[in-house]
Parts: C-alpha cells; structure tokens; sequence
C-alpha cells in the first residue's frame, strides 16, 4: 500500500511511531551501550515525545474537523521545527574547532532545573557545553544529532503533509 495514500489518521499513527522509535533509541543508546545524553540531547527527546503526542493524539482523536485536524498537525510541525533547531544547534557544536567548542558544563541537566529558572537553563544549555561536542557515535560518517535533525525534517514534511493532504 502506497504511504501516500494514508489516511491522516494511518500518517498519524506513523508519526507517533516515528518519534517514540526515535526515543526508545535513544533509551537503548543510553542504557545498553552506556552513552549517557547530554542536555542538549535531553532536550532534543522532549521534542520528540512532543511532537509524538500531537501525532498521537490526532491518531487517536481522528478528528472530523479539518481545523482541529490542523491544529494537532501545526503543534507537531512546530515541535518537529523545534526540535530540528536544537538538532542544528548541537550538529553546529559538534563541527565547531576544538578550540572554539564551549567548555564543559560541571553542573547536571538535575541541578541545573533545581537551582535555575527555567528560562536560565534554557539559555545555558543552549550554548552548549564540552560534553555536547562530543562525538561517540556514528553511522555512514553521520553523528547522531545529524541524523537527529534529517529525522526532525522528515517529521516536519509528514506533519505538513498528514495535516493538508486530500482524505
């Protein structure tokens, strides 16, 4: 059956299925073979798990309103945007000379939640810190923030497209 002629709901399904594979990944990078995320990566995940439950939710809903069917797919078009904007910032980290990469952040994402506004941890982890230049893993010369961000732009264009495609 061609993808291309799903149902909203079935692309929506695969959204949600896109994003939380993305995240259980993640997990299993993590606990299995014991690469532990930086913040950026940490925040990359909550974009994923946000724009899964819009795709999830809209699955779910299967809405018969065409404004409440775009409402669902702009939030996850915009979580999928989010996302790639922090996948970008992390890739432009990782391609940054050694000696221009932000330093090492000694203060965890943990403490960092307990101790600062919200809007400063943002900021601060933003810019980056030495563990998110890091490079432990790659697959066909791409790092994971790389393939991150092409996931993030396939995202995107199947949120567009489930949300303004002819049913």
């Amino acid at each position: 059956m061609n993808p291309l002629h799903w149902s909203s709901r079935q692309l929506n399904f695969f959204g949600a299925l896109a994003c939380f594979s993305a995240i259980g990944y993640a997990l299993y990078v993590q606990y299995h073979m014991l690469m532990m995320p930086c913040p950026l990566c940490i925040f990359q995940r909550i974009a994923f798990a946000a724009a899964g439950s819009f795709f999830l939710v809209s699955a779910l809903h299967n809405p018969k309103s065409v404004m409440v069917l775009r409402g669902y797919g702009v939030m996850a078009a915009l979580s999928a945007l989010t996302g790639a904007a922090i996948a970008a910032r992390h890739v432009q980290i990782q391609l940054m000379p050694a000696d221009e990469a932000p330093l090492c952040n000694s203060l965890g994402l943990d403490y960092m939640l307990d101790a600062m506004p919200l809007t400063d941890v943002v900021s601060k982890v933003l810019k980056g810190s030495g563990e998110c230049a890091k490079i432990d893993w790659t697959f066909l010369g791409f790092s994971m923030p790389m393939w991150t961000l092409a996931l993030y732009c396939g995202i995107f264009i199947l949120a567009l497209f489930a949300t303004f495609k002819k049913n």
